[in-house]
């Protein structure tokens, strides 16, 4: 029988993270993985593909309606799907095969099956022919992740009813897509194929779109996906999803509790994602579940066994990649005898549509929930220079700075390439910068970061230079 320190079951950004820096910290360790490809969801189904096909879906965008302003006369382009879904899998497989390179760079030893707990301290691995092999192991790790969810009468048939598994890999463009759940998922497949000429309509049982982001945020998302053809259908209450064979029908409650049906060619179900823990045989071992189905893990993510422990989306918290791996890495120091911190303020999330939409701190209504006495500075992304070079002026930043302190709370845009402008504020939080510090900084012109020194500057002193 095989002897581990660490045994990871799943193999996805937490887990593989987890395995490098337990293999680097001189423990030997193992991952489990019950797939072909290494990566988990977010590599194979999820984060990867889907930024492939929005990447390829915006190019196609910007000939078919922007490269005409640019003085780029071409013919009408026209969209090959097939061939965006085969460079989408050149991606994954290319992603997919990194992590395996990985593996073997850190002598992490990859045991292909599925994971269960024999106890506390034995996991068997049972192969795609059925063939069982045990290992021991001192410590292990949970990171099974999540999978679609979906709600009674609308379960996916994978067919016309689909999750965005199915999204990933459809073999046309519809010409009508019902997207239930109006949230980054739903948001991000959506952009998707409303680039490529699909109707979207969104059914959203919230009063807003991105319910759990800042309302700001919401509100400016809302324009300007109406602007590229979204419907939206708010504080709706879908009852029932149908396959009519061609096409589906839709039936929702409206907020007056009046029945509205929608029809079209598919129905992207996309109401989030339900913790992972199938097969795990946890009661083997004692791991309790809390009444989420998450596994239930204390301020070191040690389950209520000593010796297990658990990360990611099978854990409270945002169910984002990079969270995964931050606690992938603090439960590998942690067993190392290190002594790693995690703020789980600081986690930023992002929406890849166009302009992307990204936050990291508290939102507005989360100050005024609390009573914490705040200031609002904005800056419209319309009147930066290098946004009207581009033609991306829509969207905003937003700092929310506490009256008092000036201390930065929460930083929130809907911007080009918000997704990598929001780490300026994070790096800037983690050291708790004021808005004045943020406003003090000389930032390069023309770009996209100077509208944060604005937004900035007006939650400090209310005087933005170029507004």
């Amino acid at each position: 029988m095989s002897k581990y320190d660490v045994t990871i079951i799943g193999s996805g950004p937490g887990g593989y993270v987890a395995a490098i820096r337990c293999a680097q910290l001189g423990m030997k360790t193992a991952i489990i993985e019950k797939y072909a490809n290494l990566g988990g969801t977010c590599l194979n189904v999820g984060c990867i593909p889907s930024k492939a096909l929005l990447d390829s879906s915006e190019h196609f965008h910007n000939a078919k309606h922007n490269f005409a302003k640019h003085g780029i006369v071409i013919e009408e382009p026209k969209a090959d799907l097939t061939q965006m879904i085969k460079r989408k899998s050149e991606v994954v497989d290319q992603t997919s095969g990194g992590i395996k390179f990985l593996m073997d760079k850190n002598k992490v030893d990859v045991l292909q099956g599925v994971g269960s707990f024999v106890d506390k301290n034995h996991v068997k691995v049972t192969d795609s022919e059925g063939k069982e092999t045990t290992v021991e192991t001192k410590y292990a790790i949970i990171a099974t992740g999540s999978k679609p969810n979906f709600f009674p009468g609308m379960e996916p048939d994978k067919k016309r009813i689909i999750t965005s598994t199915e999204a990933l890999k459809l073999d046309e463009i519809p010409k009508k897509m019902i997207v239930i759940g109006g949230g980054v998922i739903g948001l991000e497949l959506g952009s998707v194929y409303a680039r490529l000429g699909a109707e979207i309509e969104v059914v959203e049982f919230a009063d807003s779109i991105i319910p759990t982001m800042d309302r700001t945020l919401g509100k400016e998302l809302t324009k300007v996906l109406k602007k590229e053809g979204f419907k939206f259908n708010l504080q709706h209450r879908v009852q029932k999803v149908e396959n009519t064979g061609k096409g589906v029908k839709v039936v929702a409650l409206d907020k007056k509790d009046n029945e509205v049906t929608f029809e079209g060619d598919y129905c992207l179900v996309a109401v989030g994602r339900k913790p992972y823990t199938q097969g795990l045989g946890l009661e083997n071992a004692g791991v309790k579940l809390n009444d989420r189905g998450q596994v239930e893990v204390n301020e070191h993510l040690q389950t209520n066994v000593p010796g297990i422990y658990a990360i990611g989306d099978v854990v409270r918290g945002a169910m984002l990649a990079h969270k995964a791996e931050e606690e992938g890495v603090f439960v590998a120091e942690l067993l190392a005898g290190q002594k790693p911190h995690l703020n789980y303020n600081l986690i930023p999330g992002v929406v890849y549509t166009w302009p992307e939409v990204a936050a990291v701190g508290k939102t507005e209504e989360e100050l005024k929930a609390a009573g914490i006495e705040y200031k609002v500075g904005s800056f419209p992304m319309k009147a930066l220079g290098r946004a009207r070079a581009s033609m991306d002026i829509m969207g905003l930043i937003k700092v929310l700075a506490d009256k008092e302190t000036d201390e930065i709370l929460g930083v929130h845009m809907i911007a080009p390439r918000a997704a990598d402008l929001i780490m300026e504020a994070v790096t800037a939080m983690e050291y708790r910068a004021s808005a004045e510090d943020i406003a003090r900084i000389c930032h390069p012109h023309p770009t996209f970061s100077e509208a944060i020194k604005e937004a900035a500057l007006d939650a400090s002193e209310g005087r933005p230079l170029h507004v």
